[in-house]
């Protein structure tokens, strides 16, 4: 398996992925503030559900990992905790926080240490904390986008808070995006292959597909607030069903699991994100053709009642119309993007071919820490007969250093080859994304 390399482009997302979570924080106490102040006691609740539930499930999913791998801390910041200050942080809601200031200090010594990183830790890190900001960036970003863009068309005007949190939104949307296919980039056999056209393609794609999705959904919710409820409800319902049909294995625990299918389709409800391996073009296909049905339903609808029964300010035929044809064409234009990405962009590659296992593999008899992290990688591998085989790979080890004699049996021993980290998670996902 080869070295995950970070590179510079990898440190300067992390650092601006930083700066947009702590911008992304400020902005929302001036929101809640801002909502509280003019009495608006409706978008005030809606804000703080956004912002409490979204901190609670990314919190709950970076405890579980945790679990998953017995509390092993890496870094400086995260062993400077135990175990239980590290549950408190979690429950108090800034487990995600000290994951964040782990990666940026080991990207640091990364980058400026002229030490290799032979276990590749920076980006093992960084694989958690991109998949933890894309569940947050569908939890609360797009759901505040939501909320921002609707109170700004159902008042016709712009304050500064809305725009500013729009803003801040959408940057966080676009850099966790990146972020996240610079992540699945790394476990590519030939990454240098890779420039960085292919992750602009990328975000251009996505950006397009997620800005018509939350316009859509924003123009609903400013004739019919109380309906668009209903709707992400029946949506995420049938959403949730599909994914359950998938039978995804991604977590180690069934209620992680559950866990993870009521996420994924939270995220479904915005943009589409694979959750299962090997060929998702028909899947894919039948949910953009599903999406694109609803975006246009919904404009359908904002238009209609925006031409016969105005709710806040009158609006022309015309306009109206162009405003729900662009939202639609706008999505179309995502699908003819990510048709190119797909084309010219996309490698396709199996299992196998993806870095990231094979070093593990190689070197099962070293020892039963080896041994455990094997049946760790692969969970239906029978134990009880590796552990059976153990003697006698002793015995056959024995009688080699015999037939060698003993000069052989006491001379320096090479070195053990350096074993490679890799995200088992993330490497799921990038299995899903490749094949």
């Amino acid at each position: 398996m080869g070295v995950f390399k970070y590179s510079p482009v990898d440190f300067l997302l992390i650092c601006a992925g930083l700066v947009f979570l702590l911008l992304d924080i400020v902005l929302d106490i001036f929101a809640v503030v801002s909502f509280y102040q003019e009495k608006a006691y409706v978008s005030f609740g809606i804000l703080l559900l956004l912002l409490v539930g979204s901190s609670c499930l990314v919190q709950a999913f970076s405890w579980l990992w945790y679990s998953y791998e017995d509390f092993k801390r890496e870094t400086k910041v995260e062993k400077f905790l135990s175990q239980s200050q590290l549950g408190l942080l979690h429950v108090l809601q800034l487990g995600i926080y000290f994951r964040h200031a782990g990666v940026v200090e080991v990207s640091l010594c990364s980058s400026y240490s002229k030490l290799p990183d032979p276990q590749g830790m920076a980006v093992y890190l960084s694989h958690d904390l991109s998949l933890l900001r894309l569940i947050e960036t569908f939890s609360e970003s797009a759901p505040q986008l939501v909320l921002m863009l609707t109170i700004i068309m159902q008042r016709g005007e712009l304050s500064p808070v809305t725009v500013l949190k729009a803003f801040g939104s959408a940057s966080a949307i676009a850099v966790s995006v990146t972020m996240y296919h610079r992540s699945l980039r790394s476990f590519l056999p030939d990454k240098a292959k890779q420039q960085m056209i292919s992750s602009l393609v990328y975000f251009l794609w996505n950006l397009l597909l997620i800005s018509s999705r939350l316009t859509a959904l924003a123009l609903f919710a400013s004739i019919f607030p109380c309906f668009i409820f209903s709707h992400f409800l029946c949506s995420w319902l049938v959403l949730f069903f599909f994914v359950w049909r998938s039978k995804t294995d991604f977590m180690e625990s069934p209620c992680g699991e559950w866990l993870y299918r009521a996420t994924v389709g939270l995220i479904w409800y915005f943009d589409w994100f694979n959750v299962v391996e090997g060929k998702t073009r028909y899947r894919t296909a039948f949910y953009h053709g599903y999406i694109l049905v609803d975006i246009s339903l919904l404009c359908s609808l904002w238009c209609w009642k925006m031409i016969t029964e105005p709710p806040y300010f009158e609006i022309s035929f015309l306009h109206a119309v162009i405003t729900a044809v662009s939202v639609v064409s706008c999505y179309l234009l995502g699908l003819f993007f990510k048709m190119i990405y797909y084309k010219t962009c996309h490698p396709n590659l199996t299992k196998e071919e993806l870095e990231g296992g094979t070093a593990e593999k190689t070197h099962v008899g070293q020892g039963p820490s080896r041994i455990k992290t094997f049946a760790g990688d692969v969970p239906d591998f029978p134990m009880s007969l590796l552990e059976d085989s153990i003697p006698q790979m002793m015995t056959i080890t024995m009688r080699s250093d015999e037939e060698e004699g003993v000069s052989d049996r006491v001379g320096p021993s090479q070195p053990a080859p350096d074993i490679k980290r890799y995200n088992k998670r993330m490497r799921k996902l990038a299995e899903n994304f490749y094949s």
